[in-house]
């Protein structure tokens, strides 16, 4: 039987498994080249939904906290994220996302305390190793923009897994996610208006179905999961998960689409895994039993 804290590790996991299968989602079933209605139709109603569910809006200063952590979070990571896509081999941006379990060990031994120790380092760097030959080919290209926007979209999602945890959660996970969904989403949605503008022409069955798997399976439900994760185990632990993402697409790719595998992508896979396992194989101080939730009443 598992214990409590391996579930946890195995529900928060499904987060960024289901993050995994943006990119075929996205390039079977959305328009092309429209990434800010993407982010803005993920983020927005998925955080409307779980706001009507958990029917509770934000007191006092987490009005503002909210707002940071969706930012980060939501609203900006999405935006760099787009920009490195855009302008940088998929596999360059997802090797700069592969440092992230670093970022975030760094930031959490200066803001949280926690103790940067060699098994988070060492495994830090096999997984950047690990997800660079699951991505990263031959051919791929520098643009200084777009490296600077994955660098920022990694130090954004960085620094609000770590302010997530440091200043807790003053209510139930629902609600909580709700609020950063609805802050990034708005954010998107500025962003959308400003630079993309409205979709000039409508969308088709495919397109409804596909934003409506991104914004209910893959963020309402993701975020839930993995805002429930951040709160309740060591931030080392769900940003070394946050590396099965490319290791999920390049699957899905292989199953879906037919896509080959190589040897070296192969054994990216099989080095990412056992950065993860090492990561989270530790028995480090966790709070899964008493999660800090904050009575606003």
């Amino acid at each position: 039987m598992l214990s409590n804290r391996s579930l946890l590790i195995l529900t928060t996991a499904v987060a960024p498994a289901l993050w995994g299968t943006t990119y075929l989602t996205t390039t079977m079933l959305l328009p092309p080249d429209r990434p800010l209605l993407a982010a803005t139709l993920r983020a927005l109603p998925a955080g409307i939904l779980l706001l009507m569910l958990a029917r509770r809006m934000p007191h006092g200063a987490w009005w503002w906290k909210s707002w940071v952590l969706g930012v980060l979070n939501i609203g900006a990571f999405f935006a760099l994220l787009f920009i490195a896509a855009y302008r940088l081999p998929g596999g360059v941006a997802a090797v700069v996302g592969g440092i992230s379990p670093l970022v975030v060990a760094v930031l959490a031994s200066r803001l949280l305390h926690e103790k940067l120790t060699l098994r988070v380092i060492v495994a830090g760097s096999a997984g950047v190793v690990g997800v660079s030959l699951i991505v990263l080919q031959a051919q791929s290209r520098l643009d200084a923009i777009g490296v600077l926007a994955a660098f920022g979209g990694t130090l954004s999602m960085a620094t609000g897994i770590v302010l997530s945890k440091k200043w807790g959660q003053p209510a139930p996970p629902l609600a909580t996610t709700a609020w950063q969904l609805i802050a990034g989403g708005l954010t998107l949605l500025a962003l959308l208006l400003v630079f993309e503008g409205l979709p000039s022409e409508p969308l088709t069955a495919t397109n409804l179905l596909g934003y409506a798997y991104l914004s209910i399976v893959g963020t309402a439900v993701a975020y839930l999961l993995w805002f429930r994760g951040i709160a309740r185990l060591p931030t080392s632990i769900p940003a070394f998960l946050g590396l099965l993402s490319p290791v999920v697409a390049i699957l899905a790719g292989w199953l879906i689409a037919g896509e080959t595998l190589t040897p070296p992508q192969c054994a990216g896979i099989v080095i990412v895994l056992g950065a993860v396992a090492v990561a989270v194989s530790g028995r480090p101080r966790w709070v899964a039993s008493h999660p800090r939730v904050t009575t606003l009443d």
